[in-house]
């Protein structure tokens, strides 16, 4: 069974930075893509980054662009999305995702719980 846990959530004050880590289990990693999607409160979910591990390119979604950078390790089944800069409008729980179809798939196939992140001015 395909298992995603992410880590590394919390609070910080606007311009700091946090770095959340998603490990996989259950796949083959070096097949799959790793994506990162946000969802806020009352808000429509929204990709934030991914990482193909089956050929290493990435992908960051505008909102975040040169503030977020993502980052993965195949020999820990590791994916790390590094966020620096952040806004108050980075609030959200944030989830990682794995599919074999990589990062402009239409539909991920599985989903870690969430994990918290708070940015407080």
């Amino acid at each position: 069974e395909v298992q995603l846990v992410e880590s590394g959530g919390g609070s910080v004050q606007a311009g700091g930075s946090l770095r959340l880590s998603c490990v996989a289990s259950g796949l083959t990693f070096e097949d799959f893509a790793i994506a990162w999607f946000r969802q806020a409160p009352g808000k429509e979910r929204e990709g934030v980054a991914c990482v193909d591990n089956s050929d290493g390119t990435k992908r960051i979604f505008r909102p975040v662009k040169g503030r977020f950078t993502i980052s993965s390790d195949i020999a820990k089944n590791t994916v790390w999305l590094q966020m620096n800069s952040l806004k108050s409008e980075d609030t959200a729980v944030y989830f990682c995702a794995a599919d074999i179809g990589g990062c402009y798939a239409l539909e991920y196939d599985d989903w870690g719980q969430g994990i918290q992140v708070t940015v407080s001015s």
